[in-house]
């Protein structure tokens, strides 16, 4: 008996896992950056904020441990002042995210490097604000890109697609009697074909959302051009960890010129109220 195509068994691995519960979304409203795309789930909400809770608690327990969790305690009110700022914001993308359980701890390392897991677990690594010596500015310009990232549920879409290649992989595997290296190989193939051109576009997003929330804060956009050449200065021949997934720097550049005659007027209103309530106080 002639044995079904490779195509023809992912296609019909692919429909099975649509049918399985695959929900179309719009997470966030579009914004003055016009982000609007289509997402595609099949995990839940719920399932993808347990999950990003329990590494988050894990994750700052290893800290702990080691003596390195909230050390810093000038740090720490500095990072947490700029996301209080930031998170009333989040409700131009969506209404809901203001009264997320925020968090926000900060890990003495080397690394530069931040990040925001779904329901709003924020870790800063130090490394990222000694080795830049970020100014406040740079600062509120990561953190609104890692919020973003939370905002537009990137990590939710990311275990959507590792369950259905898991999923996919396994079908195939056991209807075409590949063995384990075969298998292997396809697991590599599907996450190059899969995870690469999605990762780059839900960077370019980050930046775009991450962008607006720092302007409507009163944080200046153009400092974002500074941010990414320290980042690119710091990274030499092996960009940071927060960089490994980030498009180039000539693409994120240009694509930011492009959207600042859009958000400077949000900066710039944002700053005259922040001046007058410092005013009257």
């Amino acid at each position: 008996m002639k044995k079904p195509s490779i195509r023809h068994l992912l296609s019909w691995a692919l429909i099975g896992i649509g049918l399985a519960g695959c929900a179309e979304v719009q997470t966030t409203n579009p914004g003055v950056v016009g982000v609007h795309r289509a997402q595609y789930m099949l995990v839940s909400e719920q399932t993808a904020e347990h999950a990003a809770a329990q590494n988050y608690v894990q994750r700052k327990k290893q800290a702990a441990a080691h003596h390195a969790l909230n050390t810093n305690r000038q740090q720490l009110r500095r990072v947490r002042r700029i996301v209080q700022r930031l998170i009333p914001q989040t409700a131009v993308f969506r209404p809901d995210a203001p009264h997320w359980r925020w968090e926000v701890n900060v890990v003495t390392s080397p690394a530069i490097n931040a990040n925001c897991a779904a329901g709003g677990k924020i870790m800063v690594y130090s490394g990222l604000i000694d080795k830049l010596k970020l100014t406040d500015n740079e600062l509120a310009m990561v953190l609104g890109h890692e919020m973003a990232h939370a905002l537009r549920e990137h990590p939710r879409e990311q275990m959507s697609r590792a369950y259905a290649e898991m999923v996919g992989m396994s079908l195939l595997a056991a209807a075409a009697g590949l063995d384990r290296s075969q298998q292997k190989l396809m697991e590599n193939v599907a996450n190059l074909a899969v995870n690469l051109p999605y990762s780059r576009r839900d960077e370019r997003e980050a930046d775009e959302i991450g962008l607006e929330l720092a302007a409507r804060a009163g944080y200046d956009p153009r400092t974002t051009l500074s941010l990414w050449r320290k980042m690119s200065a710091a990274g030499g021949a092996q960009p940071p960890a927060f960089l490994s997934d980030h498009p180039s720097d000539a693409a994120r550049m240009q694509n930011i010129q492009r959207l600042l005659p859009q958000i400077l007027p949000l900066y710039e209103a944002a700053h005259k109220r922040l001046r007058r309530h410092h005013a009257k106080h």
